[in-house]
């Protein structure tokens, strides 16, 4: 089945000229941009992005406490309250500069693109991943900046929420079906 992902070229992916380089792993893997634009979201775009979720911040930060307790660490705050620091500094990060958004479309382009990406910790990415290759910051090297990791990339964890993160960045007409060439060679 066809599917639709979104990629978000952060800042850092910006500032250190890695936007050809993301958007051509992902070309080079066979998947097609249906979209792509410049953003400078706004403190509501942002909001929408990282919905202000108490499930997910109680679980964002119970798995934050139980990694930082493996490294010898504990934690004071609640899982809520990491969960909600967490997501206060994703959005700082997303809104303080601008960010490309990317839509791609292909087989099984969510799975394969977060294989594509690489762990969200970059110095637990497998090398020949955009994260492996290009960065090496890590959950306590951010802590300790009291910042988010910089990682380069945003990209969809499933394909549901692909769909919703692609309607959240594009207008409907701003996606572009196409026949691409190389499309029946590839598949």
């Amino acid at each position: 089945m066809i599917e639709r992902t979104l990629i978000l070229a952060k800042p850092d992916a910006i500032q250190r000229g890695l936007v050809g380089e993301i958007i051509k792993r992902f070309e080079d893997k066979g998947f097609k941009i249906i979209g792509t634009k410049m953003v400078q979201p706004t403190e509501e775009h942002v909001g929408q992005h990282y919905a202000d979720d108490k499930q997910w911040k109680i679980e964002t930060g119970t798995r934050t406490k139980e990694t930082m307790k493996t490294k010898g660490i504990e934690m004071s705050e609640t899982p809520e309250q990491i969960g909600d620091r967490i997501r206060s500094w994703n959005m700082n990060a997303i809104k303080e500069q601008p960010i490309i958004a990317i839509a791609f479309e292909g087989y099984h382009v969510v799975e394969m693109g977060r294989k594509i990406v690489g762990a969200t910790e970059p110095r637990g990415a497998q090398p020949g991943t955009i994260r492996g290759d290009y960065t090496v910051d890590s959950y306590m090297l951010a802590d300790s900046k009291k910042r988010v990791i910089r990682n380069l990339v945003h990209a969809s964890g499933s394909v549901r929420e692909a769909e919703k993160e692609i309607a959240l960045w594009f207008k409907p007409n701003e996606l572009i079906s196409y026949e691409k060439q190389s499309w029946s060679v590839m598949h």
